[in-house]
């Protein structure tokens, strides 16, 4: 005779959410917990990681629109020939951009205050308008991009505050290489004191500060300066920077560039991506992200255990109705599914919960560590009234900042958003409860109806 076999219909779905609401003869707070650890777990993962690629992208972004470039051709030809090759390379469609520039090394010296080591680059007065990428990464604080006078520099903000200069002073620069002799038209015979704002006294090493930008990478604001690219007469080696449409394709670029620059004559040409500069910092940056993402991934293993076990338990407590459920006809998979769909139903909320609340914190990153700090505050300053009698009236410090601007080079807190990372977080939240829920639920297979209901 053919076994009856229970339909799988609605009913799993009736069963599970019942098993959800309540223990046996008790509510217990298994699932609320479970959904909470859940949902801590997303919101601080998605929180963390998107104020790290804020810091991170924010390097990254520096480094390729200001200085590596998306690729970069060493050697370039100059004059009419350079030109010619350099809007036969914008013509492209992948390549948004072409800037050519020099680059060398020299000692700048200010007005009263010693010197600083600094890399000089030549740029064309319209370089921003070439390359919007990296007018969009330059704030001026004073002054503006204005190298259309060959005596013309631009100072890094911290640069200029380390040299004690500002805007309409003169700087000296001194030789450190050969080329940037020759770039200069003199070495340090030239310089002068660095002294003074008068033109009168000026040589063909001393520039004219017209502008003093920021870029949000300290690196480059102290030790970064940048004038015309016709300074001097014989400046040396003249590189193309290159930005892409898209920097990740940056090796089908090189293939592209490479053709056009051969079929033009140009034998080997040098060609570089922004890959090949600081590869160490950038690998850097990638392993500590990979490592953040697994320490604070922990706490979905905590809470994958917490549901394991707590399901577990559900198992046993309902063993007689599993063993009934058995007796008219379900299946092992069919009750294992009730318990899946417990799972599941944690899964969906706790990581769509921890999901909004992340995304809200990490649009609104800057108002959240506001309050954060101000309730923090609040309650320094009441200790503070309670220390007083017996420490003395003058307690108060300057007051507690998650990312003082002492400590940190920002202004304001980066927050960045990856798609895939967050598709990747709620993943994560919402398959570990449902994971858990799976393998606790293994012991329904050893549930065997004759033996539970013969006691019942």
């Amino acid at each position: 005779m053919k076994k009856r076999v229970m339909p799988v219909r609605g009913w799993i779905g009736f069963v599970a959410i019942r098993y959800f609401r309540g223990r046996k003869n008790s509510k217990s707070p298994a699932p609320v917990l479970a959904i909470l650890g859940i949902a801590t777990g997303v919101l601080a993962l998605t929180v963390i990681l998107a104020v790290m690629n804020g810091f991170q992208l924010g390097f990254i972004e520096s480094i390729v629109e200001i200085s590596s470039y998306h690729l970069r051709i060493e050697s370039f030809p100059g004059g009419e020939r350079g030109e010619a090759l350099r809007e036969a390379l914008e013509e492209q469609g992948g390549i948004t951009s072409t800037v050519p520039f020099r680059e060398i090394q020299g000692i700048l010296r200010g007005r009263q205050r010693g010197h600083h080591g600094a890399v000089i680059r030549g740029l064309p007065p319209d370089a921003l308008e070439r390359d919007p990428g990296m007018a969009g990464r330059l704030t001026f604080e004073k002054g503006s991009f204005n190298l259309k006078e060959k005596s013309s520099i631009l100072l890094g903000a911290e640069l200029a505050r380390r040299l004690d200069a500002d805007i309409g002073d003169w700087i000296s620069v001194v030789s450190v290489s050969a080329s940037m002799e020759d770039m200069l038209g003199g070495g340090e015979e030239k310089a002068g004191n660095g002294s003074g704002r008068d033109p009168n006294t000026e040589s063909s090493s001393r520039f004219l500060v017209t502008g003093i930008f920021r870029s949000g990478f300290y690196e480059y604001d102290l030790g970064w300066a940048f004038i015309n690219i016709d300074r001097g007469e014989d400046p040396g080696d003249l590189f193309l920077g290159i930005k892409l449409k898209n920097r990740w394709q940056d090796r089908a670029g090189i293939e592209q560039v490479r053709h056009i620059l051969e079929k033009a004559g140009e034998p080997e040409p040098k060609i570089f991506s922004w890959r090949d500069y600081n590869r160490a910092f950038f690998g850097a940056l990638r392993t500590e992200k990979l490592f953040m993402f697994i320490l604070v991934g922990l706490i979905f293993i905590v809470v994958g255990l917490n549901i394991f076990q707590a399901q577990r338990r559900t198992v046993l407590e309902r063993r007689e109705e599993i063993g009934l459920l058995r007796a008219v006809g379900a299946t092992d998979t069919a009750v294992r599914l009730i318990f899946v769909w417990d799972g599941f139903i944690i899964g969906l909320l706790g990581a769509g919960a921890g999901m909004l609340l992340g995304l809200l914190i990490a649009c609104n990153i800057a108002p959240f560590f506001s309050i954060l700090e101000g309730i923090v505050n609040f309650f320094i300053h009441i200790l503070n009234i309670i220390a007083s009698p017996f420490m003395g009236a003058d307690t108060a410090g300057e007051g507690f900042a998650i990312f003082s601007p002492t400590v940190f080079y920002i202004k304001e807190i980066p927050s960045r958003l990856i798609p895939h990372e967050v598709l990747l977080i709620f993943l994560f939240g919402f398959f570990s409860a449902l994971l858990a829920a799976w393998f606790a639920s293994g012991r329904v297979s050893r549930t065997r109806p004759a033996e539970v209901l013969r006691y019942e």
